[in-house]
């Protein structure tokens, strides 16, 4: 965070509070490729095996060249999560919705809805992320 430019600086480090804040009982924080929460493997001991047995990826975030970016697993899978945080999102910023698959980037630090973002990440417990991770890995 250090290297970033002070506007950037404060958006990653509120885009971080807000997660702490809000997401559900038994995430915890990890820095990895890119800082974030995880399942951890004390919750779910198989992990997820895409990377051999790893704590399970709950949501991430990064600063990037050209925009802050936010990861978020359930957004990948969950149908119903998708929706509910598109719906909304106008409501919150009068900018148009520039996401991927599980990826929501935001060009400028304002445009960030961190009210939203709050909401998100205490949509879904530790509980059914694992539901939905196993879902995904059956299929």
């Amino acid at each position: 965070m250090a290297a970033l430019d002070p506007a950037r600086a404060k958006a990653v480090g509120e885009l971080r509070a807000i997660l702490h804040s809000n997401l559900p009982e038994g995430c915890e924080e990890q820095i990895g490729d890119m800082p974030g929460y995880v399942v951890p493997l004390r919750l779910y001991p198989p992990g997820v095996s895409y990377a051999g047995r790893t704590p399970g990826p709950y949501t991430s975030f990064a600063s990037l060249k050209n925009f802050i970016a936010l990861h978020h697993f359930g957004l990948y899978v969950d149908r119903q999560l998708l929706e509910w945080f598109v719906a909304p999102h106008p409501k919150h910023v009068n900018t148009k919705l520039d996401m991927g698959k599980s990826c929501i980037r935001f060009k400028k630090p304002e445009h960030i809805p961190l009210q939203l973002i709050a909401e998100l990440a205490a949509q879904r417990s530790v509980e059914e992320w694992i539901a939905a991770y196993e879902r995904v890995v059956k299929r």
